[in-house]
This record gives C-alpha cells, structure tokens and sequence, in this order.
C-alpha cells in the first residue's frame, strides 16, 4: 500500500482539527465552559485524546478558535446569503446582524467567550480569528471608512460590547435596542440586514415611530 500523499495528510490534519473545534461549541454551548473537559471534546470529535495537545495549546485557546471558527462561518454566511450584494451598507448592516444574532442564540457560548477575552488571556491569535478579522476588516472598508485601520477596531469592539449586552445574565438588553443604536451610529436603514420579525421596517432606525422601543423583544 503506497503511503498517503501531502496533500491527503494536510486535509485529513484539517479535518481532524474542525471536528474538534466544532465538538468545542457544541459540549460548551451544552453545558458550561467549566464542565466540558478537553477528553470530553476528544470523545464528541471521535479523535484520539492526544490529538487535543497536538492541534491546541489549552483549553482556552481550543475553546478561542472553535468560537472564532464559529463566527466566522456565521458571518460568512450572511454576507454571501442571497441576494448576494456587494453594497457596503448591506454589508455592514448583515455583519451586525450575524454577530448579534449569534449572541441570542448561543449565550451560554458567547458568554463564555466574553469571560475568557476579558482574563488574562486576551485574544487567541490562531488562523481562525484571523478570518473573522479579515471579514470584518472588508466589511468596513466596503462601507467606505477612510481608515480602516482605526475604525475596524472600532467596529470590533462595539460588536463586543453587544454581545455582552445580549448575553449578560439576568438583565440582557434586547436585540432590537442594540441594533438601532448600532444602525443609528452608522446610518444605516432599518430595513437592511435582517431585521428581527423577519420584515424590514420602513425609515430608519432613528425616525421616531420605526425606532424600536426599550421593552422590544430581542
């Protein structure tokens, strides 16, 4: 029997990795970051325990990339979702929506990631945060921002702090509310992206009666 080929070992280290970066969201987003172990995610992913250490220097940084893969996949998605659009506007206004849906849906998850960035450990630096950074990167150069390098962090770091606001325990702020100052802050209509109720309100988010009201559910 010959011996596989570069190329066939390269895809199936690839494979072998996103099975346990996707075994990660899925045990997290079950139970808790603190009661999901590294053998746990090995058993979910059918992977050899050692194959853990291999691909991941700890959990947390196994737990940062999963996460990161996470959001880049969504946020790909709605970007490239039909009606495919090249309108930086559209755009802008998917990219929030994908990021603050993301927060609804997976609480648990996103919280989880949220107490990890703010520790000691700051940002994983692995290829699957660089993918997310270089999707939101494009999306704010696609708006038309005269210095991506500085309004790219920016962007970064008001969608974290929704998501915070989503997910934080016991007093979440709603979706909607969230949305509306984001789409206020970058003029942006409300009926762009996906709008929550899945039918696009006429104006902006700003114009009085379309604006959402505090109690709107998220």
């Amino acid at each position: 029997m010959s011996p596989r080929s570069a190329s066939v070992n390269e895809e199936l280290r690839r494979r072998s990795r996103e099975r346990l970066l996707q075994a990660t969201v899925d045990l997290v987003g079950e139970r808790g970051y603190e009661a999901t172990t590294l053998g746990d995610i090995a058993d979910r992913a059918g992977s050899a325990r050692g194959l853990v250490s291999y691909y991941f220097a700890g959990k947390r940084q196994l737990f940062q990339s999963a996460v990161h893969r996470l959001m880049h996949l969504t946020l790909e998605e709605a970007l490239e979702r039909e009606p495919r659009t090249s309108d930086g506007r559209e755009r802008l206004a998917r990219a929030i929506d994908a990021i603050l849906g993301l927060a609804v849906d997976r609480p648990v998850l996103m919280r989880a990631h949220m107490a990890g960035i703010l520790q000691a450990d700051g940002f994983v630096q692995c290829p699957e945060q660089q993918r997310l950074a270089l999707l939101l990167r494009d999306t704010v150069e696609r708006y038309g921002t005269e210095d991506v390098d500085a309004d790219y962090p920016l962007l970064r770091a008001l969608l974290m702090g929704a998501v915070f606001a989503v997910a934080l325990p016991g007093a979440p702020m709603p979706r909607a509310r969230l949305r509306a100052e984001l789409f206020q802050r970058y003029g942006l209509d409300w009926g762009l992206g996906f709008p929550p109720g899945g039918e696009p309100s006429r104006g902006t988010p700003h114009e009085g009666s379309d604006r959402p009201s505090d109690g709107a559910a998220g």
